[in-house]
């Protein structure tokens, strides 16, 4: 498991992934895992990438919101079966114990990332792929997309990449214990009404309707979003009471901002205001 040999570089707009698709268009960075072929599984690389990819873009303040999304009517199939699952068994307790911390800091990586991610799924979405879904913040799903925590059927604990912590918060324990134990897939249909999908559209528009909430989401106020993110990843280890006066922090933080005075004058003009991100 060699160190990825393409750092990621500054600005995002201007970076070449090796083992993703990039685009970044007026604040929103499109995220493609591109391997139609097979589904678009992980490798030991492209965790890597990925995973300082979402670090990075705590260092550019260019990008607002990002979109991930599959290629060829996919998103993933999760890790590789030849690339990854064939060589961890030949791995003794050292080298496992260091690929499995590899794919825990992937989401990791999502979750400190300032941005607001928003998952596209389409087709299948499987194993780690289903955990890359799992830890962006927002998911539409397209119909007849299909949700899978896999790691039961290859003989692995449904403990992977911090699914017992977080698939519970999304959709409850009962609910996130059955698709753990069984790793049977979760429709589009039931993962909509179960609250790990925002909506479900048509298959030739999950992609423009993530992109559209992604533009929404990059025009508001990049300062307060960023809080919002940080607050609802924190308070999940507090109290109410201990939340509530996080909460008063935050806020009085953003009330220094500009966009904060912005947004008082254009409400006093009748007129929307327009954030500028500071």
């Amino acid at each position: 498991m060699s160190r990825a040999a393409n750092p990621v570089t500054l600005p995002l707009a201007d970076y070449s992934p090796e083992h993703f698709l990039l685009a970044v268009t007026d604040g929103v960075a499109l995220v493609t895992l591109n391997r139609p072929e097979r589904k678009n599984p992980l490798t030991f690389e492209s965790y890597r990438e990925l995973t300082d990819f979402f670090r990075a873009c705590a260092f550019d303040d260019e990008v607002k919101v990002i979109v991930v999304t599959g290629a060829g009517g996919n998103f993933s199939s999760g890790g590789d079966v030849f690339e990854i699952i064939g060589p961890l068994v030949q791995m003794d307790t050292k080298g496992l114990t260091a690929f499995t911390r590899m794919t825990g800091d992937l989401v990791k990586a999502m979750r400190s990332c300032p941005q607001p991610i928003v998952a596209a799924v389409e087709g299948i979405c499987a194993g780690a792929g289903a955990i890359v879904a799992m830890a962006s913040d927002m998911r539409l799903a397209a119909v007849g997309a299909k949700v899978a925590f896999l790691f039961n059927k290859v003989g692995l604990a449904g403990c992977d990449m911090g699914a017992c912590a977080i698939l519970p918060r999304i959709i409850g324990q009962s609910r996130a214990s059955e698709l753990l134990y069984t790793g049977r897939f979760m429709t589009a249909e039931e993962g909509e009404r179960w609250g790990f999908f925002s909506r479900i559209v048509a298959p030739e528009h999950v992609l423009s309707q993530a992109q559209l909430l992604a533009k929404q989401i990059s025009e508001g106020p990049t300062f307060a979003n960023t809080m919002t993110k940080r607050m609802l990843a924190m308070e999940w280890a507090m109290s109410v009471e201990e939340a509530i006066e996080a909460e008063a922090v935050a806020q009085a933080l953003c009330m220094t901002t500009a966009d904060f005075a912005r947004a008082f004058e254009a409400f006093s003009n009748k007129v929307k205001p327009v954030f500028q991100g500071n």
